[in-house]
Parts: structure tokens; sequence; C-alpha cells
């Protein structure tokens, strides 16, 4: 059901019920949170993650992966698309949405770029032509350099959930 993708340094693997705990401790980071969701993630908010990540697959044919290390199969993060039929203005087409998060640990090592590059070839390569949609805070300086280096731009500027974000488009 998840396609499986390797590159020189990281496996990405279909999301497991096993994967809660390290998902509680990625989401419950403050660090981590602060761009995202602005508050760290409870259990069970972990839990609905993991579950829509499983869904995403099941009805749109992509999702969520989670991201190792192969050497020494280390949790690196999650990584995928997703279709969230965000209440945002301008809407966003139901085209996918890329999104990454890792854990601090992990940060500045290049596995951002290289995990968003397999999967984004994956896409190219497995999903019908199209853009892929991408928000990010004005505030995270370092996703948004992640975002330019895979060729998105920035369409508009807008607010989701009272947050500040940046709406990208790879074409």
């Amino acid at each position: 059901m998840f396609p499986e993708l390797t590159t020189p340094r990281l496996r990405l693997r279909g999301p497991e019920s096993a994967d809660l705990h390290t998902s509680m401790e990625l989401w419950g980071n403050p660090e981590v949170s602060r761009h995202i969701t602005a508050v760290p993630q409870t259990r069970e908010a972990c839990w609905n993650r993991i579950l829509r990540y499983v869904g995403h697959w099941h009805i749109m044919g992509y999702g969520y992966w989670i991201v190792e290390r192969h050497a020494d199969h280390a949790f690196v993060g999650e990584l995928g698309f997703g279709c969230g039929k965000r209440d945002i203005s301008p809407l966003l087409t139901d085209d996918p949405e890329i999104g990454w998060v890792l854990t601090p640990a992990m940060h500045r090592q290049g596995y951002a770029t290289e995990a968003a590059t397999a999967a984004l070839a994956w896409r190219d390569t497995t999903l019908p032509p199209g853009p892929t949609n991408c928000i990010i805070s004005p505030h995270n300086t370092p996703s948004l350099k992640l975002a330019a280096r895979l060729g998105f731009s920035v369409v508009t500027e807008t607010h989701y959930h009272d947050h500040e974000i940046r709406i990208l488009k790879r074409p």
C-alpha cells in the first residue's frame, strides 16, 4: 500500500502504529511545532496524524512517509504529500501539498533536501502531472530556503488558523 523510497542515506517508509512514540517526541517538541501548529501536540493529536497519513495513502494514492536513516535506523522525521481541503483563502487546489518536519537532531545535515527530492521525483513519475502546493510560515527561514531549492516559489501570503503563512507552488 505504501511505496518505499530509498536514497543514499535514507529510507522513506509508510507509517505504522508503532510510530506513535517517535511522532509524539517530534510533535511534542516546542521547537518543532512553533512554525507549524504553534503548540506542542498531544498523544491523541499525534495518533490522529498517523491515521491521516494512512488515510491519505488509501484515498488519495499519496501520503506521508516516515523518514529513517539507513546507517542506524534512526528516526529522521516525517515527509510527504497531503490534501487537507484547508479553509484558507485563496483556496488551494486539490493538487498534492508537500510538507516536511524533521527532529531537531537531524537538522542541517541535508536530510530534508535528500528526502524531499526523492519524494518529488516519485510524485513526478507516479501521480498525474500538475503543480505541487506548499505552505510555510514566513518566519521559518530554513524551510523557505529548502522550498526554493526544490523549485517552489511564493504565490501569496495569507493567514491560516490565525497564523501568517506563505503559499508556495512548484509547477
